[in-house]
């Protein structure tokens, strides 16, 4: 059905049709009552593409994430689009798999759709050309999870250094001193303290640890920083591997709640107990984590929220309204029953069984 088909049907000219369907111009309440009974009586639905290229506005916002299949991704998309729901505004949603080049593909289709903002968790807080882009040309933009390096962009985030350094502290606190930490992070070299790396949250977190050593006296333990854990399997030969040998991890902070099954996993397979033999930290709450034997300790972070906050912040920008007090956003380690004292290591762990003394 087309804007020519109502109008037809409700005996005007197309012009009026079109004014009426489209809230904009003067049309009588009489013609508009006429044309959107027709359209109804017709089951019309607009051409948003021709009607955003009319109006210059599609109520549609672009988001794009690096891995959808993380919960962390999965529960702020899911405030983004409560949130833009709400205000009249759809979403796309597109996963780069924390990919740079899929991230300026990403961002040139929405915008080749047309969209009125984007939120984006950059897969790089340093190369970012594209976005630099996307804002000096005007068009609303919001980061969410991450920074965009020294790029002037509201962004709602948690300050990952801040809960880094407490719960570094309280594995220190556990006598803990060989403290692991396993991330999906892609670099090129392995880890070194200073290194720039290409997520702002990562960088934090390890600067949060580096501070806790720092504090208490004592050496980091930077060869236990394991980034570039690419898939499952990968993730469980970096876990056994951080857990044999004289010098072994007595703790493991997984970055995220994928890295977390892989790790538990491993520790499993080991014929490890936890935290007996190794105690375990990760980041984000889920259901599941409660649900473990013992519970899992956790940095939980208020990600729901932030996508609300993030489709608000961007809506205000695409309505002209003026900015909202920045929003705050912290982040909560609460401490369960994954974390314990730190055994007392007698030889180093071989497959499949224990020989640390809890």
């Amino acid at each position: 059905m087309t804007v020519a088909d109502v109008a037809k049907a409700a005996q005007v000219s197309k012009a009026q049709a079109a004014r009426a369907l489209g809230n904009y111009g003067a049309v009588s309440d009489d013609v508009r009552e006429r044309v959107l009974a027709a359209a109804e009586a017709l089951s019309y639905r607009p051409n948003e593409l021709a009607r955003s290229m009319n109006t210059g506005k599609s109520h549609t916002i672009g988001v794009v994430v690096g891995d959808i299949e993380n919960p962390h991704f999965g529960l702020a998309t899911r405030g983004i689009t409560d949130a833009a729901k709400k205000a009249g505004y759809n979403v796309i949603l597109v996963n780069t798999d924390e990919d740079r080049a899929a991230e300026v593909d990403a961002v040139r289709i929405l915008l080749d759709k047309r969209v009125d903002g984007l939120i984006v968790a950059p897969a790089s807080s340093v190369d970012t050309a594209h976005l630099q882009q996307v804002h000096q040309s005007g068009r609303p933009l919001v980061f969410i999870d991450r920074t965009g390096g020294d790029l002037d962009v509201e962004t709602l985030a948690v300050d990952m250094a801040k809960i880094s350094l407490e719960a570094t502290q309280h594995l220190l606190e556990a006598g803990h001193r060989r403290i692991a930490f396993i991330s999906t992070l892609r670099t090129d070299a392995p880890y070194e303290p200073g290194m720039t790396l290409d997520s702002s949250q990562i960088e934090d977190r390890l600067e949060g640890m580096q501070r806790a050593f720092l504090a208490a006296g004592l050496p980091f333990p930077e060869d236990l920083v394991r980034l570039n854990a690419g898939d499952a399997e990968s993730i469980r030969s970096i876990t056994r591997d951080v857990l044999r040998g004289p010098e072994r991890a007595t703790a493991v902070v997984a970055s995220d709640g994928l890295i977390a099954l892989s790790v538990v996993e491993a520790i499993q397979e080991l014929g490890l107990s936890i935290p007996g033999d190794v105690s375990f930290l990760m980041y984000d709450d889920f259901p599941w984590t409660r649900l473990t034997t013992p519970p899992l300790t956790v940095i939980a972070q208020p990600v729901y929220n932030m996508g609300v906050a993030a489709a608000k912040a961007l809506i205000r920008q695409m309505e002209g309204l003026p900015p909202a007090a920045p929003a705050q956003f912290t982040a909560t380690l609460v401490r369960r029953g994954s974390v314990g004292p730190c055994p007392d290591l007698q030889e180093p762990v071989a497959a499949g069984r224990t020989v640390a003394a809890p």
